[in-house]
Order: C-alpha cells, then sequence, then structure tokens
C-alpha cells in the first residue's frame, strides 16, 4: 500500500477519482488543519443547539400544561419534528464526508462523536444528535480534550441522553424541599458520572472505584438544563442549579475537591482531562482507530506522552499520529466500518451529496445506523464487528444498489487504480476486466478485499 493511499484512506476517507493523489502524503495530513471547516456549508443550513432546545422545553411545558388526554399528541408532534431535525443532520454529515476538503480532520470529527457517543435510542435525544455533533465536537476537534469533555458532558443531548437532568443531591435544598412537602424525590444519578470515567476519560481498569463514581455524581448535581424561560440568555444551552447540588467537599482519586458550586465538578474534570490514564486511552483509542485493532504499544506510549506533555492538545497529538512509522506500515490492517465503507464507496463514484433520507436508509442496512450506537461506549472500533458474513452480504447488495444506479456512467476498469492507488491486486483488476457489464464492475470494486480495508 503506498503512502499517498495510506493518507487518503487509513487517515482520510477515501480517495476520489476527481482528486489528485498527494505528492507528499504527510504534508497533505497536516495542511489540513489550516482547510477545516468547523461548520460546512451543509452544517450551516440546520437549526442549531439553542433553537433546538427552545423546541425541547416548549414541548416540556406544553405537555405539563395539557390536559393527560392530549400530552401523548403532543409528544407524537414533537417526535415528527425531532425526527426532521434528525434525518438533516444525517443529510449534513454525509455530505461534509463526501465534499471534505480536510478529509483527515473530518474522520477525527467522527472518531470523536463516537468516543462522546449519544444514541437516538433515547427519544429525547432525537433532534438534539445532530447538533451535538455540530456544537459539542465540530468546533473542538482542532482544541484542547478538556475543551471537548467539558462541552460534550454539558451539552443537552448528553445530559438527557445520560439522566443528568434527574439527579438531585440527597441533601440538596431541593431534596429537602421535597421531604419536607412529601414530594416524590428523583434522587441520584450515577449515569453521567460512570460514563465520563469509564468512557469519556480515565477507561475501564484505570483503578477508580464506586465510590469514586457516587463522590463525582454528587459534584455534578446541579448540572443540568436552562429555565423554560431563558430571558436575557437566550442562547444558554446549560445551566448550574445551586439548589440541586449535594453540599460538601467531595474525594474523588484519592484527592479532596472543596465545596464550589458548579467550580467543584470542573475541578474534577480538569484533573481527569489531564490524568495519565486518561493520556493512555485515549492514545489507544487514536491508535486503534488508524493503525491496528492491536495497536503497537509503542505508538500508544508516544501518543500518549504528548498528550500529557502538551495538556491534552490535540493536533499535537495528531501530528505526533502522523510522524509516527508505525502508522504508515503497508498492510491494510483495519478493515472499515460501515460508515466509512459508505462514505468511501461513494466518494470512489464521483458523488458530492446524498439526499437525508438515503443516507439514513443506507447506514440503517449497513447496520451502523447514525448517532445510534447500542450503549453509550459507541460503535465498536474492531474487525470482526464488521466483517461478519451477514454483515459483507448486506455491503454486496448495497454495492449492487450503487453500481445499479451509476448505471454504464462510470468506467470501473479505469476507476479502480484512482480509488485504489498502489494497493490494487491483479486479482481484483483481472475480475473487474472480466466482469459481464459496467455495473457487475463496479460493484466487484466496490467490495474488492483491498476496498474493504484501509
Amino acid at each position: 500500500m503506498s503512502a499517498s493511499a495510506i493518507a487518503l484512506t487509513r487517515f482520510g476517507l477515501g480517495a476520489r477519482p476527481d482528486e489528485a493523489a498527494p505528492a507528499d502524503p504527510r504534508g497533505w495530513l497536516l495542511s489540513q488543519f489550516e482547510r477545516y471547516e468547523p461548520l460546512p456549508a451543509a452544517w450551516k443550513r440546520l437549526a442549531r443547539t439553542p433553537a433546538l432546545l427552545d423546541v425541547w422545553l416548549a414541548q416540556q411545558r406544553a405537555v405539563r400544561q395539557a390536559p393527560p388526554g392530549e400530552r401523548s399528541g403532543i409528544r407524537e408532534a414533537y417526535l415528527r419534528q425531532a425526527r426532521e431535525h434528525y434525518l438533516a443532520a444525517v443529510g449534513a454529515r454525509a455530505a461534509s464526508g463526501l465534499q471534505a476538503q480536510a478529509p483527515f480532520v473530518e474522520r477525527l470529527v467522527h472518531f470523536w462523536s463516537n468516543h462522546f457517543a449519544v444514541s437516538v435510542d433515547k427519544l429525547l435525544v432525537v433532534g438534539l444528535a445532530g447538533a451535538f455533533e455540530a456544537d459539542a465536537i465540530r468546533p473542538h476537534v482542532l482544541g484542547r480534550f478538556e475543551d471537548m469533555l467539558l462541552a460534550a458532558v454539558r451539552h443537552p443531548a448528553m445530559l438527557l441522553y445520560l439522566d443528568q437532568t434527574q439527579s438531585i443531591g440527597p441533601r440538596s435544598t431541593a431534596a429537602r424541599r421535597a421531604e419536607e412537602g412529601q414530594q416524590r424525590q428523583r434522587g441520584l444519578n450515577e449515569n453521567l458520572a460512570r460514563e465520563i470515567l469509564e468512557l469519556h476519560t480515565l477507561g475501564v481498569r484505570s483503578g477508580y472505584t464506586q465510590e469514586d463514581v457516587t463522590e463525582f455524581a454528587h459534584a455534578l448535581t446541579g448540572w443540568t438544563l436552562p429555565a423554560e424561560e431563558r430571558g436575557a440568555d437566550a442562547a444558554a444551552t446549560f445551566r448550574f442549579v445551586p439548589a440541586l447540588h449535594e453540599p460538601g467537599a467531595r474525594t474523588v482519586l484519592g484527592r479532596r475537591y472543596a465545596e464550589g458550586g458548579e467550580q467543584q465538578a470542573r475541578s474534577i474534570l480538569h484533573d481527569l482531562a489531564t490524568a495519565p490514564a486518561t493520556a493512555r486511552h485515549i492514545a489507544s483509542k487514536l491508535a486503534r482507530h488508524f493503525v491496528a485493532d492491536q495497536p503497537p504499544a509503542e505508538l500508544v506510549q508516544r501518543l500518549a506522552d504528548t498528550f500529557l506533555r502538551t495538556g491534552g492538545d490535540l493536533p499535537s497529538v495528531y501530528r505526533e499520529l502522523v510522524a509516527a512509522p508505525q502508522a504508515w506500515q503497508p498492510a491494510q490492517a483495519k478493515f472499515k466500518s460501515p460508515w466509512e465503507w459508505a462514505l468511501s464507496a461513494q466518494r470512489a463514484m464521483g458523488r458530492r451529496d446524498v439526499s437525508p433520507a438515503e443516507a439514513a436508509a443506507l447506514m440503517n442496512q449497513l447496520g451502523q445506523p447514525v448517532w445510534r450506537p447500542g450503549s453509550p461506549a459507541g460503535y465498536d472500533d474492531l474487525g470482526p464487528t464488521w466483517a461478519a458474513p451477514d454483515a459483507l452480504l448486506r455491503r454486496a447488495e448495497v454495492a449492487q444498489r450503487l453500481a445499479q444506479q451509476a448505471g454504464d456512467a462510470i468506467d470501473a476498469r479505469a476507476l479502480a487504480p484512482r480509488v485504489l492507488p498502489g494497493v490494487l491486486s491483479e486479482a481484483t483488476a483481472g475480475a473487474i476486466a472480466r466482469a459481464e457489464s459496467g455495473g457487475t464492475a463496479l460493484a466487484l470494486l466496490l467490495v474488492a478485499p483491498e476496498f474493504l480495508r484501509r
């Protein structure tokens, strides 16, 4: 596999026939930091988090004020509108991938969106999932990890997905008032605290305990959504409510954090974001995503050291990844996920746009619905997850449909060496050449072993 092919497919989103292979692969990747647009044209047309949150808050208020018999109708109307926002965002995500001027950075957006996963399986999140990627991930992908972490965990989609809006300190002012009024209490919810420790920062088996989870959850109480009437602060998407906050000092991972309201949890997040275990966890995930399911220990250490030395400066970590010789080994060690394969297939065909409904249906068929993983851990990044026989059959069916749509407009024999530079095998080239029709030849190219891997 040539260096240009590695840059295009392993680091990027796949080669396009109308774009030349980079003469300086490493330089091409790093130059994309200057070309990256946090909000490309496809995203600029969509409603942002404050407007979408307004719709959600209005629906909540309407449900609360309506007679019981009318509430289900209000919820259904909101969900119809939320699904429209979801589909529009899926279309914007697909268009950004197909049109990307900075495909390496666009791939990093997808990586981080999966790292800080939310899922539309939770209906409360449906209308906000796209805005989560637009406003919590895209602006911070070339910044500091700590800033992205804070933006992600305070975004309404995450607060709703992990039930943080339901969490109340057991000894908080709100809990005491509820007890005095003999009202039902919601109590402490540990979901956000647990996932920040286990998934977003330190990683599993990194030494934290259940007591650390509970203490961190206490510190996070009061982190919630804005009030329904935001007044002058109409753009706010997060607020801290002192009455919900558990009073007192907290001890997390052996460190004591004095009572400080919102700042207490922010101090914990800062220490988590800069911890050695977090550096290793992030380094392992990046190396696994770009290089191999079982990444070289030397590479992981190299990335972790850079993360720690720079205080989590993400571009510095990316530069170290691009510079590492382990990332440029010719063997195609990674099997494309359905999202990666679908994007690279359409890029190879020269497509620059796809309807939102088609993009969503395509990913549903391939088994990786957009923003719909089965858990907060996000979608798996290991080859065996996506290489099962039924999954390959789905790709073959999609490849045939894409080829039928293209008809004879694409010459797969000429296309193959352009989108698989330096990696096209004689066996694949021969199979394409012997195909009985142009459509069959294109379908064979899209499911060729070289095309399924990166």
